[in-house]
């Protein structure tokens, strides 16, 4: 597939004056803890629209919302400066966001032969890291490619270190509501020093999630082996048999565990079974992202937050125990982790990553934050109002859980391992069918919260469980 540029602009937003409210026309936006641990980087969403009898994608139409948008929004259309002190934060300068308008010799057809594939991000925007100045990069780029088939893609690379899933997807919704000449979605909460460390800062808890990952006992140097990135789906059958097997018939216990917990933990002891060749005292951690916008409680936190808010929990296994144990008791682990984090240990995290000297959150999440063999990560868009929808990218030991297509209640599991893991995954992991190739499946929305009508998206972001 060829994707060619044929114009990019800069859309500023339309007030700089209401986007920057002090008197001397700039403000800066201090970022917490939870902003800054997440790196440097873009993530990546991809919108697909089939073609439409009318003309339903009005570009400047698009590109005047979108200036609008960014004046309740305004911190997106900053750029990333340091303080006096180096600490990264957010100038909100007006300079805008980058809009790309391409064009592809492909239709949307034929995106199915690569779904998961590299072609895919060509209708991202393209990120340049070459300048290390971090002021120098957009913190939101968006590109709007035209097929063949007369259909489109909307590409949105919005910056980690400003929003999470949650706070983009506001954005997004923003957008969508003034480009149909609704009011806007939600008025952003923009003061993050709500989750501003304590001082000084007072950990109660270590917190394992933040500690180097295990590596594998027999191969500490993990050399890189062949991936593969499959989709599979659990029927609504499949599901209630591991929920039956959950919650077994006779059984004294009153806790009930979600759909969530329980897919997880099955993808967890399959994944550790199929790793041929770990040992039985190997370690492994599984990462859940927990969104803490409802567990923060002193002070709360606003459900319009527009931020960070993203937690982990991580509980961590030997590869014996979970080939051998009950479901149950995969479960009692995963729900143990997340049942403690309540406000008290979320904010011993966020002083937890508070460092004295200054050093970056980031680099504390790059050394603990691995999925790779022997750890695993799985990521929820469960509760997301989608019917389907596809990673733009995976890297191993990572997977998406995921509605499925229609109203059946069907889930959709996609996940990257080794080549040979994946072999024995397809086995261990029944009872789910391995999708092929998924070209019909276009993502419909349940809500009319995108630019369009007609839906498809691809996700890569962290989104989360409640």
């Amino acid at each position: 597939m060829k994707v060619n540029i044929l114009k990019t602009t800069i859309v500023r937003p339309s007030d700089k004056d209401e986007a920057n409210p002090d008197h001397h026309g700039r403000r800066r936006l201090w970022l917490s803890n939870l902003d800054l641990v997440h790196g440097k980087v873009h993530e990546s969403t991809v919108y697909l629209y089939k073609p439409s009898e009318r003309n339903y994608f009005d570009i400047e139409l698009l590109k005047e919302a979108l200036s609008r948008a960014l004046v309740p929004f305004h911190p997106l259309a900053g750029r990333l400066a340091r303080d006096e002190k180096g600490r990264i934060e957010v100038d909100c300068n007006g300079e805008g966001v980058s809009f790309f308008e391409a064009e592809s010799d492909a239709s949307l057809d034929e995106l199915g032969e690569f779904m998961l594939g590299d072609e895919l991000l060509k209708l991202v925007p393209r990120v340049d890291y070459s300048n290390h100045e971090i002021s120098s990069c957009p913190l939101v780029l968006l590109q709007v490619t035209r097929f063949k088939c007369d259909g489109l893609s909307l590409g949105t690379a919005i910056h980690h270190s400003v929003a999470d899933g949650e706070s983009a997807l506001s954005f997004i919704k923003t957008w969508s509501n003034l480009a149909r000449g609704l009011p806007a979605a939600v008025k952003p909460f923009m003061d993050n020093t709500i989750l501003r460390a304590r001082n000084p800062p007072s950990p109660k808890f270590h917190h394992f999630e933040y500690d180097p990952a295990p590596t594998l006992i027999n191969n500490p140097n993990q050399p890189g082996n062949r991936t593969t990135m499959a989709i599979f789906r659990f029927e609504p059958d499949q599901l209630n048999a591991l929920k039956k097997l959950a919650n077994p018939t006779g059984t004294a216990s009153k806790i009930r565990y979600s759909t969530y917990q329980i897919l997880t933990a099955h993808i967890w002891r399959s994944a550790s079974k199929a790793r041929g060749g770990l040992a039985p005292d190997q370690p492994t951690r599984l990462h859940m992202a927990v969104d803490g916008r409802s567990r923060l409680t002193i002070p709360p936190v606003p459900s319009s937050y527009f931020g960070n808010v993203i937690f982990h929990a991580a509980p961590v296994a030997t590869v014996g125990e979970l080939t051998t144990e009950p479901l149950v008791r995969t479960l009692e682990r995963i729900r143990d982790a997340i049942d403690k984090m309540d406000d008290s240990y979320l904010r011993s995290a966020i002083d937890y990553l508070e460092d004295p000297d200054g050093d970056d959150p980031a680099s504390v999440m790059q050394v603990g934050g691995t999925c790779r063999s022997p750890n695993l990560k799985i990521v929820s868009w469960i509760r997301l109002p989608l019917e389907c929808c596809r990673p733009a990218g995976l890297f191993e030991g990572y997977g998406n859980l995921l509605p499925g297509s229609g109203d059946d209640g069907s889930l959709i599991l996609a996940i990257c391992l080794e080549v040979e893991a994946m072999v024995a995954f397809k086995i261990i992991s029944c009872p789910i069918r391995e999708l092929g190739r998924a070209k019909d499946l276009y993502v419909r929305s349940r809500t009319r919260c995108e630019v369009v009508d007609h839906l498809t998206k691809w996700l890569t972001s962290d989104l989360v469980v409640n």
